[in-house]
């Protein structure tokens, strides 16, 4: 057994933080105290780390996939965060909103941002292309396995198209999943959006779809001199030097754009339909929703729709000028992981 033959390490771990004490063997028998035991062991060092406050990126397979984490552990955790991301799905783009979270929330909380299948640094996936609903799935895999190890609530934040699956997660861990804040929430079509049908468009052609994904991966194999000013002056206007790195390292990949398209083209076709208005009343008590004033994949008349639907379900509308990709520049991140934080003291008592 792995705990027997790591005794040393044991020891020195319980010596030194007396909180951390490792169950016996005798008492571990059942299958979740010793998934219990192996997270706490698998965490430690990551907590270690977020002493420094520094999110940590790593691998893990979840599902069968090899899937990039970025996370802040905890010594002491009092709530685990789960972070869905948008589209595209790296990761690496919410790192100046993860740490500033996980400080805002004076290092109580656990947070772990799970990256969407192939929107990784690597093609591990060797050019498989992945639907919404496999993303969904992808994610269901995971939960499954940290409601076993996480002995605290669990929130769910959801960006953009992560909002509707933190959504669809929350119908199948109802009784785990303690509430879902969704930001910039990317829930039904916005048929009066000329930009998002533009983009919607380019998603379902074939011939565009593969130009842009060779062009993305050409970029990527040129010299960062050329390639970040670049990216700077068309996408990324408004963000800052760590997304701009981001964009480098995992978002100027062939398979990386050709699976964010083909993701939103089974968008389109997934989010044809208007929200599970019956869903949200139910669970009105466990949901947040924070629109922004000029976000047309959340626009303001949805959230009229939502707030008429479903009247006491909490809606919030940001007006700092913030954009969409918030978490690509340290304004947006800061302002949102504080409203986050907010939320979070709201919805867990006691924390």
């Amino acid at each position: 057994m792995w705990v027997l033959m790591n005794k040393a390490i044991a020891n020195k771990i319980t010596t030194s933080f007396p909180a951390f004490r490792l169950p016996s063997l005798a008492s571990s028998t059942r299958s979740t105290r010793l998934c219990r035991l192996f997270y706490k062991f698998e965490t430690y060092s990551m907590a270690l780390e977020a002493q420094s406050q520094k999110a940590v990126l790593r691998t893990q397979e979840v599902g069968g996939h090899t899937t990039e984490f970025l996370e802040l552990h905890s010594l002491k955790p009092s709530v685990q965060i789960v972070l869905v991301p948008g589209n595209p799905g790296a990761v690496v783009f919410y790192r100046d909103y993860v740490e500033s979270l996980f400080k805002n929330l004076d290092g109580k909380a656990s947070i772990t941002a799970i990256c969407h299948m192939a929107h990784t640094s690597e093609d591990w996936e060797a050019g498989k292309l992945y639907s919404l609903q496999e993303q969904i799935d992808h994610k269901v895999h995971f939960l499954k396995d940290l409601v076993v190890r996480a002995d605290v609530p669990i929130v769910l934040v959801g960006h953009s198209i992560g909002a509707y699956i933190s959504l669809e997660l929350l119908k199948m861990f109802s009784d785990k999943v303690h509430y879902v804040l969704g930001v910039y929430p990317f829930l039904t079509l916005n048929r009066e959006s000329l930009k998002q049908i533009t983009i919607f468009k380019i998603c379902l052609f074939p011939p565009m779809n593969a130009g842009l994904s060779s062009f993305a991966g050409f970029l990527g194999r040129l010299p960062r001199w050329f390639t970040l000013p670049f990216v700077k002056s068309t996408i990324g206007r408004s963000w800052g030097a760590a997304a701009l790195e981001s964009a480098y390292s995992h978002l100027l990949k062939y398979s990386v754009v050709h699976n964010m398209m083909h993701m939103g083209a089974t968008e389109y076709h997934q989010l044809q339909s208007p929200p599970d208005w019956d869903f949200l009343r139910k669970n009105q008590n466990k949901i947040c929703l924070l629109f922004g004033s000029n976000d047309h994949w959340g626009p303001l008349s949805h959230l009229k729709e939502v707030s008429k639907e479903v009247p006491s379900l909490s809606v919030v509308v940001e007006r700092e000028g913030l954009l969409h990709d918030f978490c690509c520049n340290e304004v947006g991140s800061e302002w949102v992981a504080r409203f986050t934080a907010d939320v979070v003291l709201s919805a867990i008592p006691g924390l």
